[in-house]
C-alpha cells in the first residue's frame, strides 16, 4: 500500500519550520503518513492569500486575522468535527490567552493553535540589569542609542494596537464605535513617533526577525526592543550570537501588561485536500498536549498549548521566556478578523509610518484610520 503523502506550508524561520519537520517525522514513524513542508517569508505569511495556498497544500500554518476572509472564500475545512469534540474541548481549555478563540469564526474552528505569541519586550541580559517596566524607562535607554523597534508594516500598526490597548481604549473590532479613540490614538501615535525619532531610521524597514538578528550580534550596541513579537529561538543557547531574554511589555497607561496585539499561528486544513481526514489527524496531533509539551518546543517551536508554557524544561532552556511573558499573553488583545480586515491592516500600517516620518499630522491620520476601517466592512 502506498504511503499517504501530505504537503504543508509554514513560515520561513526555525521557530516556524523546524518543529513541523520534527513532529512530522514522529508522525510518519507512528502512522506511515508523510508530511513534506515548504516555507514562505514572514512578510508573505502576514499577507499572502490563504485561498491560493489552500489550492496547493493540504496543511497550512496561518495567522488568525485571515479567518474572516478564508471563511468567505470557503478554502479551509472546519476542524470542529463531531468525532473530535472531546479533543477540541481539551485544546480550548488549555489555550494560552485567546489563542484558541482567535481561530473561531462564525461558530466554527478554522485552525488549531500551535504557536502563541504577542508583543512583548526583548532585552540583552548581558547589557542591562533588568528589563524596563515603563515606557518612560524605554525612552531613557533609547536616548543612549541602544533601542530598536520593528516598524515595517504591519508591525508599526501592531505597536499602535498595543499602546492603545494599554492606554485603556483598545481599537475597535467592529463598526459599533470609531476604530481609534482620538485622544488615546493621539497618545499612542505620539509615543511611537517620539521613540522612532530616537532609533535608527532603518527600523521602518525592519520586522521582528531583523531586529532580533541585529540585537543578537556579538558587537551589537542594541540592548532593547520594547514592543516586538516574542521569538523564543533567540533565547536558546547556541541559536546565534548573544542570547536575548524576553519580558512582559512595558506599560504606558495601565499598570498591568495588558492590551498587547496577539500574534501566534494555527494549523489549518485545506478544503481542497484530497486527504482531508489524514490532514486533520496530523493537525490534532501537532496541537496536542503531548506534542506541545515535549517534541514541539524541544525542536525549536514556541508552543500554543499551556502545557508547553508551563514546562520546567522549556523555561530552563529559554531564560524563562514563557514564565516571563505569560502575563502579557494572557492579557493580549484580539485583532479584527472580518473579511476585509487584511486590506485595512496593510493600508493602516503605512498610515502609521507616515505619522512616524512626520509627513502626515496625527489628527489627520486617526481620521483616515477610522474612515478606512469602516470602509473595510464593505464586503
Amino acid at each position: 500500500m502506498s504511503t499517504i503523502r501530505l504537503k504543508g506550508m509554514t513560515w520561513s524561520h526555525p521557530r516556524g519550520y523546524d518543529p513541523m519537520v520534527a513532529c512530522s517525522a514522529i508522525w510518519r514513524e507512528r502512522t506511515g503518513v508523510a508530511v513534506d513542508w515548504d516555507r514562505r517569508s514572514l512578510q508573505d505569511f502576514e499577507s499572502f492569500p490563504v485561498e491560493e495556498l489552500a489550492r496547493g497544500y493540504d496543511l497550512i500554518v496561518i495567522d488568525h486575522p485571515h479567518v474572516g476572509q478564508i471563511t468567505a472564500e470557503n478554502c479551509l475545512a472546519p476542524l470542529d468535527l463531531p468525532a473530535r469534540e472531546a479533543e477540541l474541548a481539551a485544546l480550548a481549555s488549555a489555550s494560552v490567552g485567546a489563542s484558541f478563540r482567535s481561530y473561531n469564526w462564525q461558530g466554527r474552528q478554522w485552525a488549531l493553535p500551535i504557536d502563541a505569541a504577542t508583543q512583548v519586550l526583548a532585552w540583552r541580559p548581558d547589557r542591562l540589569d533588568g528589563p524596563p517596566t515603563r515606557w518612560s524607562d524605554v525612552l531613557e535607554i533609547a536616548r543612549s542609542g541602544e533601542v530598536l523597534i520593528p516598524l515595517r508594516p504591519p508591525h508599526s500598526l501592531m505597536s499602535f494596537f498595543t499602546l492603545c490597548g494599554n492606554l485603556g481604549r483598545p481599537c475597535s473590532v467592529g463598526r459599533d464605535r470609531p476604530f481609534a479613540d482620538p485622544g488615546v490614538g493621539r497618545q499612542a501615535l505620539e509615543a511611537i513617533r517620539e521613540l522612532a525619532a530616537l532609533v535608527d531610521p532603518a527600523c521602518l524597514a525592519m520586522d521582528p526577525i531583523a531586529v532580533l538578528d541585529r540585537m543578537a550580534k556579538e558587537v551589537s550596541p542594541i540592548s532593547l526592543s520594547p514592543l516586538i513579537y516574542g521569538y523564543v529561538s533567540y533565547s536558546l543557547e547556541g541559536f546565534g550570537g548573544n542570547r536575548i531574554a524576553f519580558a512582559d511589555m512595558p506599560t504606558i497607561g495601565h499598570d498591568q501588561p495588558v492590551g498587547s496585539a496577539l500574534g501566534g499561528t494555527g494549523i489549518a486544513v485545506s478544503a481542497f485536500s484530497a486527504q482531508r481526514e489524514a490532514a486533520c489527524d496530523f493537525a490534532y496531533f501537532v496541537a496536542s498536549n503531548a506534542v506541545q509539551s515535549d517534541s514541539y518546543w524541544r525542536s525549536g517551536g514556541q508552543p500554543g498549548h499551556a502545557a508547553g508554557w508551563e514546562d520546567d524544561g522549556a523555561n530552563a532552556a529559554t531564560l524563562d521566556f514563557y514564565r516571563n511573558t505569560r502575563r502579557t499573553l494572557e492579557g493580549a488583545w484580539l485583532r479584527p478578523r472580518h473579511n476585509g480586515y487584511m486590506r485595512f491592516q496593510e493600508a493602516a500600517s503605512y498610515i502609521i509610518n507616515d505619522v512616524v516620518t512626520r509627513t502626515v499630522p496625527v489628527a489627520a491620520a486617526i481620521e483616515t484610520l477610522n474612515e478606512k476601517f469602516v470602509a473595510s466592512f464593505a464586503d
